[in-house]
C-alpha cells in the first residue's frame, strides 16, 4: 500500500529507504541471463561484473566473490552467462546492487568454456607442443585434401594451388564438414590419406561458420587422430578469428583455405625468380673471383722475378761458378800440402831405409838359413854366409873369425 504523505507531513528519508529495501529484497535470489560485458577483478575478495541484456540497452553491475568466479570456470568478456543474483538496496546511499552467488556460462559461452577446458587438458598432454610438429615438404608428390564436396573451400584450395604450381596432384576426400557425422568421416578420410604413400601433406579445409558449425573441429578424438598422423597436417578451418582445437594440434595452421594452398606448394613464378637470382649471384661471384685472379696474375707479372725470369738463374750460375773455382783452388792447395807432406815422409823413410845404408857401402850378412850374422860368435870358419849389397847378394865361405875386444876400440 502506498504511504501517506503531504508537504505538511512528509515521510523521513530513512523510512522510504527502509521500505524500498524491504520491497526490493522480497524478490529474493533469481537466475538471470545476460552477456558478460566487463569483468573487473580486484585484489580483495569482491569483484565487479557488468551484465547486459543483448536484446535491450540495459546493463547492471553485479558483485561476486573470488570463490564464485573460480567455480564458474574459464569465462571471458563477451560470453553469455546465467547468474544467480540477489538485488539489494544500500541504506547509506540508496543505491541498487546485485550480489551474485552462482555464475555459469550458457549458450555459446558454455560451449567456449568446454572447448577451453578441453584445450587445457590436451595442452597439458603435449598435443600442442611445437617440438612435435612436422615440417611440410617443399614440393609434395601428392596433396591430400579433406573438404566438403563442391564447397568454396575446395575450389579455393585447388585453384590457388594449381595457379602456383600447375603440376601439383591432389587426392581429394569429400566428407561432411559439420553435423554429427562430421568427426567420424573426417577421421576416416584422414586415416586413408595417411596410409597413402604418395600423399606427403594433408589439408583439412572448411569455410567460416558459427561456433556450432565449427564445433566438430574441436572434438577430442579428431584432435588425437591428427596428432597421431604420420603425414604433416595443415588446418584451414574458418577464417582468421576462428581457432578450433584442430588449428592448435595440426602441424601448420592456415588462416584460410587459400592460405593453406599457398603453404603446401611453392609458387613457380617465385621459384623461377629465385633460380634466376641464384644464377645471377653465382655469375657475379664467378666474375669477382676471375677479376681477383686476374689482378693477382697481373701483380705477379710485375714482380722482378717474373720480369726477368733468367736473372735469378744467372745469379745462381755465377755463384755456382765461383764456388767451383774456390773448390778447385782449395783442392789444389790441399793436394800441394799433401804432396809436400808425402815428399817429406818419403825422405824420412828413405833416410831410415836399410837400402840407403847399403848404398853407402855397407852389407847385410846372414846365414844360409836367413839368420842375421850380427856377431862373430854366430859363425865359424868353413861356414857359408850370404852377403846382401845394394845391387844384389853373393855367397862366401868363412875362412877365419876374429873377435874384437872392447879394449881394442
Amino acid at each position: 500500500m502506498p504511504m501517506s504523505s503531504s508537504p505538511e507531513q512528509p515521510q523521513p528519508l530513512r523510512t522510504i529507504l527502509a521500505a524500498t529495501k524491504s520491497w526490493v529484497e522480497r524478490l529474493g535470489s533469481v537466475w538471470v541471463a545476460g552477456q558478460l560485458l566487463e569483468l573487473k577483478r580486484r585484489s580483495g575478495a569482491t569483484h565487479f561484473l557488468t551484465l547486459r541484456d543483448p536484446l535491450a540497452e540495459v546493463s547492471v553491475t553485479v558483485t561476486a566473490s573470488t570463490g564464485v568466479l573460480d567455480a564458474a570456470g574459464p569465462i571471458a568478456e563477451g560470453m553469455e552467462v546465467v547468474a544467480l543474483v540477489r538485488p539489494t538496496v544500500w541504506s547509506r546511499n540508496g543505491s541498487l546492487s546485485f550480489e551474485c552467488s552462482d555464475l555459469r556460462a550458457s549458450g555459446e559461452g558454455r560451449l567456449l568454456a568446454q572447448i577451453e577446458q578441453r584445450k587445457r587438458m590436451l595442452q597439458a598432454e603435449g598435443l600442442f607442443d611445437r617440438a612435435r610438429k612436422q615440417t611440410l615438404p617443399f614440393l609434395p608428390r601428392a596433396v591430400g585434401l579433406i573438404t566438403g564436396e563442391g564447397s568454396a573451400a575446395e575450389r579455393d584450395v585447388l585453384q590457388v594451388a594449381r595457379s602456383r604450381w600447375p603440376a601439383v596432384r591432389f587426392t581429394v576426400k569429400h566428407t561432411m564438414m559439420q553435423g554429427t557425422s562430421c568427426v567420424e568421416q573426417v577421421r576416416d578420410a584422414l586415416a586413408a590419406l595417411d596410409r597413402d604413400p604418395d600423399v606427403q601433406v594433408i589439408v583439412i579445409a572448411r569455410g567460416g561458420g558459427s561456433l556450432q558449425d565449427l564445433l566438430p573441429f574441436s572434438d577430442e578424438s579428431l584432435a588425437r587422430a591428427v596428432f597421431a598422423c604420420r603425414t604433416p597436417v595443415v588446418s584451414a578451418i574458418g577464417h582468421e578469428p576462428d581457432t578450433p582445437i584442430l588449428d592448435l594440434v595440426a602441424d601448420v595452421r592456415a588462416a584460410t583455405p587459400t592460405d593453406a594452398a599457398k603453404r603446401v606448394v611453392p609458387d613457380v613464378t617465385e621459384e623461377r625468380a629465385r633460380v634466376h637470382q641464384a644464377g645471377q649471384r653465382v655469375r657475379a661471384a664467378m666474375l669477382r673471383m676471375l677479376d681477383r685472379e686476374t689482378q693477382f696474375v697481373a701483380t705477379m707479372r710485375t714482380r722482378p722475378v717474373l720480369a726477368d725470369p733468367l736473372g735469378p738463374i744467372t745469379v745462381q750460375a755465377g755463384q755456382v761458378t765461383e764456388l767451383r773455382a774456390r773448390g778447385k783452388r782449395a783442392v789444389r792447395a790441399r793436394l800441394r800440402e799433401e804432396a809436400s807432406w808425402v815428399e817429406h815422409a818419403l825422405g824420412r823413410i828413405r833416410a831410415l831405409s836399410p837400402r840407403a845404408t847399403l848404398l853407402r857401402g855397407y852389407a847385410i850378412v846372414s846365414t844360409e838359413t836367413g839368420e842375421p850374422v850380427d856377431s862373430t860368435t854366430v859363425v865359424s870358419p868353413g861356414d857359408s854366409v850370404v852377403t846382401m849389397l845394394a845391387d844384389g847378394l853373393f855367397r862366401a865361405e868363412v875362412t877365419s873369425v876374429e873377435t874384437r875386444r872392447e879394449s881394442d876400440g
